[in-house]
C-alpha cells in the first residue's frame, strides 16, 4: 500500500526528496504568517491553543519519528548497547539547543524586549522574534531531512510513509509558530507585508537544515541513531524551554494543555499509520 501511494517518491534523490518535504513545512510557516492579511490580532485563547499544539506535536515526533527509530537501528548500524546511541545523541541535541540558546539574541513572543536572551544586543525586536522562531527550526529541519535520508539504508522504522509522517507533522506545528511572530509585529504597527516577510523568514532555514541532515547520514550510515536523536533532543529542548511555556503565561493553562494532548495525538496517528 505504502509504495502504491509514495512509489513516485521513490525516484527522487534523498536530498531532494528532504528539500521539497522541508519546502512544504517552511510554506506552512509561510500560510501562518498570511493571517496578517486578514486579522490584525488573534485572540490569545486561539494563540495559546496552537502553541500547545506544536508543543503535543513535536513531543510526538521526538519519540515516534526519532527516538524508536534511533534505538531499533543501533542493533543494525553499531554494535553498541541498543539505547546508547539514543541517549548520547539526545543529550548532545539537547546540550546544542542550550548553547545556542545562550548564545543567539533572540526574543520570545510573550516577553518584552528586555527579557532578550543571548548576548546583549541592540537588533530590532521584529529581528529577535524571528531568531527565536529560528532556533528551534533547525533540529525540525535536520529531523526531517535524516528521515528522509535513512530510508536509503533499508533499517528498522525508516520507511518513505515514516518520513513524510515526520514532515506533515511539523508542518502542522509551523502554522501556529508562523503566526506567533507576524501577528504581534502586525498588532505593533508593522504593515501587513512586512509582517508577513519576517513571520514566514524564521523557516527559511529548515530546507538548509533538511539537505544537510539527509546527506549527512545518507553517506555516513553509523550516524544515523545519533542523527536521530540528536533531533529528538534539541526538539525537546525546545518544546520545554519555549513553547509549553509560551503555551502556558497567557493564563488558559487547561485549553493550551488539552491542545497539547491533541497535537501529541495527532502526530502519533500519523506516524503509525503512514510508518
Amino acid at each position: 500500500m505504502e509504495a502504491d501511494v509514495f512509489s513516485w517518491f521513490y525516484t527522487l534523490h534523498p536530498g531532494v526528496q528532504a528539500l521539497l518535504a522541508t519546502l512544504f513545512t517552511w510554506a506552512v510557516t509561510a500560510l501562518g504568517a498570511a493571517l496578517v492579511f486578514f486579522f490584525r490580532t488573534v485572540n490569545q485563547r486561539v494563540l495559546d491553543a496552537m502553541m500547545g499544539f506544536a508543543a503535543g506535536v513535536m513531543i510526538a515526533a521526538s519519540f515516534w519519528s526519532l527516538l524508536a527509530p534511533a534505538i531499533e537501528m543501533s542493533a543494525e548500524v553499531l554494535s553498541w548497547p541498543k539505547w546508547l546511541p539514543a541517549l548520547t545523541g539526545f543529550m548532545a541535541g539537547g546540550l546544542f539547543l542550550f548553547a545556542i540558546d545562550k548564545i543567539l539574541p533572540h526574543l520570545h513572543p510573550s516577553k518584552d524586549i528586555r527579557q532578550a536572551e543571548g548576548v546583549s544586543t541592540s537588533w530590532q525586536r521584529s529581528v529577535l522574534l524571528v531568531l527565536a522562531i529560528t532556533l528551534h527550526n533547525i533540529p525540525e529541519g535536520l529531523a526531517v531531512g535524516v528521515a528522509f535520508g535513512a530510508v536509503v539504508h533499508g533499517l528498522p522504522g525508516a520507511t518513505i510513509g515514516s518520513a513524510i509522517a515526520l514532515a506533515i507533522g511539523i508542518g502542522l506545528q509551523n502554522f501556529p509558530e508562523g503566526t506567533a511572530v507576524a501577528v504581534p509585529l502586525r498588532r505593533e504597527g508593522m504593515s501587513r507585508w512586512k509582517a508577513f516577510g519576517y513571520g514566514q523568514a524564521s523557516a527559511i532555514v529548515e530546507p538548509v537544515a533538511g539537505v544537510l541532515g539527509a546527506m549527512a547520514v545518507l553517506y555516513m550510515q553509523p550516524l544515523l541513531p545519533f542523527a536521530l536523536a540528536f533531533a529528538a533532543g534539541a526538539m525537546i529542548f525546545v518544546v520545554v524551554e519555549e513553547l509549553i511555556p509560551e503555551s502556558q503565561a497567557g493564563g488558559n493553562t487547561d485549553l493550551a494543555t488539552l491542545a497539547t494532548l491533541l497535537g501529541f495525538s495527532v502526530m502519533m496517528v500519523l506516524d503509525v499509520a503512514l510508518g
